[in-house]
């Protein structure tokens, strides 16, 4: 992907003020690198490190790393003239380096890609050997990885510390807000972020870690004190190509190069989470790993349901588990709920999130922070004093409006769909589920009819749209879809009508004008994101400004029927 100028600057803003400069010699030492040396023979000191040419400041190593479409390599010339101070890259970047007469010296290895995070966290000192880093907490999983590390964050705050997230929302560096254009930002980000924010006093960071971070190494030579794990569910197979290849990914993890302690869900019958379970186990130890089952107070299946994702709220695991979930009531539109230790040991919590999805999330975010050494009576009083599983997360479950009940969710795979739709099926059986929502280009293709089925068997209504098409033609994914919905429906689901409308503006004004006081309408795919893109054409459009504002039509329609 090409960068943009705004993300350069962007790049630029998380840099630390106070680099650790490192010469050649002791770069190549640490990653075992061949030093080619500049044409005249001097050199000077690493005080940066950046993937993207257009991000090079005075001082900088440009990592030319080896593209889809073109060797980083290429733009080793623009990088010196910006006033990098040496090249990182394999045997191939280096010849060609050599050939354009760069004029730097060259750090030569096999898998510079590898190299890159150990030697940003170098230069930029993320996480100091002395200790006085910050404390570090990943989340990875296929749903429930941004919720949870909110949770997180506001427990953190809750006792007492400074703060930093980095996430798909948005990257917290302090007070200060930078919007985040992929899950985990690249490994020299990474680790520029994790310094800045220590400068800043952050003393402890929650951090949103994906199977893409994991495979592409932009979280290489970070070391986190607990890990977590929320479930895995099909998604992302376009890169992976299969469930056991995705597995292999997320459990990159938890091992003892990346992780001190992990924390589990375990998902009701799921063979995934109890596979990631053992696995880090045998990696971390079992002293140092934490699993948890949630189920209901009679021990029966809760159908809890995730949107923006989750374990299963069920049996699955429990005995063997060292937390269960013993009592689950409604209070609100969230829930109040206990876990209990195999050792007696029990914590009271609750969450004003809808959805019982969020138990598992919620669970999930207190255990791990236990686990980083606090008091079971010190978070206990916390939970207790501050209500820090109620903290709103944007996109996410999001309440834009009542009577009809709308939401808006980030829900984009099948999982997370059904457990969105589950969730806000109304209590008493009187209204109509309403979901509009797509699939998008340039992804996994097998899951669109999977979710038109699942749309047709969870919600009444089903209105299928547009879904960021990128450089896919956006009628053919809709029908894909469709004909998924349409064959549920064919077989006895629960959806009454199936519609394809565009855009998608127009889709969610449809579901409003249909809806009645007291159904419920989910606004799924995109969450908080505010732009879609058609073939590179960029549209504003943001789920929640649609919603809000097709609901603030009807009722002044209605006000002037009355």
């Amino acid at each position: 992907m090409v960068a943009s100028a705004q993300e350069g600057t962007d790049a630029q803003s998380l840099r630390p003020s106070r680099p650790v400069a490192h010469s050649l010699e002791e770069l190549a030492r640490l990653t075992g690198a061949r030093v080619v040396p500049a044409p005249t023979g001097t050199t000077a000191p690493v005080t940066g490190v950046v993937l993207n040419s257009r991000e090079v400041q005075p001082g900088d190593l440009y990592a030319a790393l080896p593209g889809a479409k073109v060797h980083g390599a290429r733009f080793a010339a623009d990088a010196a003239a910006s006033g990098a101070v040496a090249i990182l890259t394999d045997p191939d970047g280096a010849r060609s380096v050599v050939e354009a007469g760069v004029g730097l010296p060259v750090l030569v290895s096999l898998e510079p890609r590898s190299w890159v995070g150990p030697v940003a966290r170098a230069v930029y000192n993320s996480q100091p050997a002395d200790g006085t880093g910050q404390e570090l907490f990943a989340v990875t999983g296929t749903n429930g990885k941004t919720t949870t590390t909110y949770f997180i964050t506001s427990i953190l705050r809750a006792l007492g510390h400074m703060t930093g997230l980095i996430g798909t929302i948005e990257i917290l560096a302090g007070d200060t807000p930078i919007p985040s254009r992929m899950t985990t930002p690249e490994a020299p980000h990474v680790h520029s972020l994790l310094a800045l924010t220590r400068e800043r006093g952050i003393t402890a960071t929650a951090m949103e870690v994906s199977s893409h971070a994991l495979e592409f190494h932009r979280v290489d030579g970070v070391h986190y004190d607990v890990a977590g794990f929320t479930n895995l569910t099909q998604d992302h197979l376009d890169l992976h190509g299969s469930m056991a290849e995705y597995f292999e990914a997320k459990a990159q993890l938890f091992t003892r190069e990346r992780t001190s302690r992990g924390v589990v869900v375990l998902g009701d019958g799921d063979p995934w989470s109890a596979a990631m379970a053992q696995r880090a186990r045998n990696n971390l130890g079992t002293e140092n790993v934490t699993t948890v089952a949630l189920r209901g107070s009679d021990g029966t299946r809760q159908d809890a349901s995730d949107a923006e994702g989750s374990a299963h709220v069920g049996t699955g695991g429990a005995d063997a588990a060292d937390w269960t979930l013993r009592s689950l009531t409604r209070r609100g539109i969230g829930h109040a709920f206990t876990l209990q230790h195999t050792d007696g040991r029990a914590l009271d919590m609750h969450t004003g999130l809808p959805g019982e999805f969020n138990v598992a999330n919620a669970a999930l975010a207190v255990l791990m922070v236990l686990d980083s050494g606090v008091a079971l009576d010190t978070l206990q009083r916390v939970l207790d004093e501050h209500d820090p599983l109620s903290a709103g997360v944007p996109g996410r479950m999001e309440l834009v409006g009542t009577r009809p009940t709308s939401l808006v969710d980030f829900a984009h795979n099948p999982d997370a769909l059904a457990r969105a739709l589950r969730a806000v099926t109304p209590e008493d059986g009187c209204g109509r589920v309403i979901v509009v929502f797509g699939a998008t280009g340039e992804r996994d293709t097998t899951k669109r009819p999977i979710m038109g089925r699942v749309a047709a068997e969870e919600a009444d209504v089903v209105i299928i749209t547009d879904d960021d098409p990128h450089a896919e033609e956006p009628a053919p994914i809709r029908e894909q879809v469709a004909q998924g919905a349409r064959e549920a429906v064919a077989n006895h689901a629960r959806a009454t009508d199936v519609l394809v409308i565009e855009p998608r503006a127009t889709a969610i004004r449809t579901a409003v004008r249909m809806a009645h006081p007291d159904d419920a309408i989910i606004v799924a795919g995109r969450g908080h994101e505010t732009a879609m893109d058609f073939n590179g054409v960029v549209v504003h459009l943001d789920d929640r400004e649609e919603l809000r504002d097709a609901l603030a039509a009807l009722h002044a329609d209605t006000k002037e029927q009355q």
